[in-house]
């Protein structure tokens, strides 16, 4: 599988330039462009690994870092940045520790970026072979920790709204969504309604995620016809266990 990269960063200096030679000595095929919509939409196409070099430019450029978070949530790219903590902090009002592969502080330790960019790409490679779960939730502590019980065995996609989710699912199909059942604008029984209500997505297995376990709100959950659904309260063991029974269960379709 060929190693190619995106690098992201406003302008060429000498740390940048030494970043893509030590990469592509590395065996990277490497891509540059500046943090500009346009020029990101023309250099993602084929990129699956995406390194951005912060600067304190970032609150000119806070269009195009949400482009780039959606992108990446789109097209399932593994982003990881180069920054210090107020930069990263900055970076992080837009796009959620979760979605943030690794961050790289300066003074840079080259030799250590390289090696970890070269277990992004085996890993991306093993995830490419994984079943794809789609994790939908406002709450970013929760979903990081989701993502974390659940990494190992699957290709996670994170996103925080549910208009996110429905961006994602019509570019993309994933095997199984975790859907958040109480979210601001657009809940999860909204989100439901409209991948049902498509012909391209309407089979799409949903398990909801509900923090309420009475009577009254599971009846109200399964009303919706959902594949199944998981209390938050849970713990990692018992959703773990329910996803994989899924998995199982239906494996031959």
């Amino acid at each position: 599988m060929e190693k190619k990269l995106l690098l992201i960063s406003r302008g060429s200096t000498f740390m940048v330039d030494a970043i893509s030679s030590n990469l592509r000595d590395a065996g990277f095929t490497v891509k540059k462009c500046e943090p500009a919509i346009k020029e990101i939409a023309e250099n993602t196409k084929d990129i699956d690994i995406i390194l951005f070099y912060l600067g304190d430019y970032l609150d000119d450029v806070k269009e195009d870092i949400v482009y780039l978070k959606d992108i990446c949530i789109e097209k399932e790219i593994s982003l990881s940045v180069i920054g210090d903590g107020s930069e990263v902090n900055v970076l992080r009002q837009t796009i959620a520790e979760g979605q943030i592969a690794n961050v790289f502080s300066r003074p840079l330790d080259i030799k250590n970026l390289v090696s970890v960019m070269e277990n992004v790409a085996q890993g991306r490679e093993a995830q490419s072979l994984k079943k794809n779960i789609l994790l939908v939730d406002d709450d970013a502590s929760f979903l990081k920790m989701v993502k974390d019980w659940l990494s190992d065995d699957y290709r996670v996609t994170i996103v925080s709204s549910g208009m996110q989710a429905i961006t994602y699912i019509a570019k993309s199909r994933p095997d199984l969504i975790l859907l958040d059942y109480e979210m601001p604008v657009t809940s999860g029984p909204q989100v439901l309604e409209m991948i049902r209500s498509e012909v391209g997505t309407s089979n799409l297995p949903v398990f909801f995620l509900t923090g309420k376990g009475d009577k009254e709100s599971v009846t109200k959950v399964l009303s919706l016809k959902p594949e199944g659904y998981i209390l938050k309260s849970a713990g990692k063991n018992e959703l773990v266990s329910q996803i994989k029974d899924y998995f199982e269960r239906y494996k031959s379709v």
